[in-house]
């Protein structure tokens, strides 16, 4: 039996109502049909992320420790094979595609180790340090032709502005987020062309294993991949594991790592933008306020 952890029934469900619930009650038939198609036993308890079940195997051919990801097939996830074969190829420092079906977006990923989260560090400053150089890896690779686009992205935020950004209820919330939507339009036109994660916090960076040769090495799993600014990558690392003052030396931080050290605003500007679509997103979902550490993020680059 494939056990699906509760919170990811509670998040699909919350989050994706009819269709979220049908993809969780398909999730053992379809693990069982994987297992089986790839050659696969399971070799531990279930793991989960906001939306994949994921399940720690062995392959029977050689023995070799992975993991197999299921998730549903969304404009985020689509392109995760894509980029993770083009990260791969310029030995970038992301998890290892072993498997891939289309249809069903199951993917078969070298096994890292999951007690070892870069979240789990003491020293947050050295966390910082080693996400920004693997950040550094990833983006320096080019995007693959036909992924989505922050060009487009930053397109479909910025007509939502008018409606959405007077659905808040406090006004301090709609002037910030007026003002990230200035700052995005003065970079719109340059979105660039990178290949980007998206969402790579600290809990998306984890340790390699031994046994695949990645002792030691910070790798990054669970991309949303898109074709755009590097700028547009540094949000992630300042809202998670949250400290307000530390925001702007973490920003500093990242923008030496990236070598945008000297396009420090153009990195701002699209760090302003993913506090616009994030507040975009709450207002969208019936929320009134921006969330707190996403003001105040704004609010520190800004100089407020």
């Amino acid at each position: 039996m494939i056990d699906i952890p509760e919170e990811l029934i509670a998040t699909q469900s919350h989050g994706n109502g009819a269709a979220g619930r049908a993809f969780v009650a398909a999730l053992p038939d379809l693990a069982e049909s994987f297992l089986e198609r790839w050659g696969l036993r399971p070799d531990g308890p279930s793991m989960y992320g906001m939306c994949a079940l994921v399940l720690p195997v062995e392959r029977e051919a050689d023995g070799r420790p992975a993991a197999l990801k299921l998730q549903a097939v969304d404009e985020e996830t689509v392109d995760e094979p894509v980029a993770l074969r083009a990260w791969s190829a310029a030995g970038a420092g992301a998890v290892e595609l072993l498997d891939h079906d289309p249809e069903t977006g199951a993917l078969l990923l070298e096994r890292l180790d999951e007690r070892r989260p870069l979240s789990g560090e003491t020293d947050v400053r050295g966390a910082v340090a080693a996400l920004g150089a693997v950040l550094a890896r990833l983006v320096a690779v080019p995007a693959p032709q036909g992924l989505r686009t922050l060009g487009g992205v930053a397109e479909r935020m910025l007509a939502t502005v008018p409606e959405r950004v007077g659905l808040l209820a406090d006004e301090a919330d709609r002037r910030l987020l007026a003002d990230c939507a200035a700052a995005v339009r003065e970079v719109a036109g340059e979105p660039g062309d990178r290949l980007l994660h998206w969402d790579l916090h600290y809990d998306n960076v984890l340790a390699g294993r031994a046994d695949a040769g990645r002792a030691d090495r910070w790798v990054a799993l669970d991309p949303k991949p898109l074709a755009g600014d590097p700028g547009f990558e540094l949000f992630p690392a300042l809202d998670n594991l949250f400290d307000a003052e530390e925001v702007v030396w973490r920003f500093d931080a990242l923008t030496e790592a990236l070598g945008l050290e000297h396009d420090r605003e153009r990195a701002r500007a699209w760090t302003l933008g993913r506090v616009l679509q994030t507040g975009l997103w709450a207002a969208g979902s019936g929320e009134e306020r921006i969330a707190p550490d996403h003001a105040e993020i704004a609010r520190r680059l800004l100089g407020r």
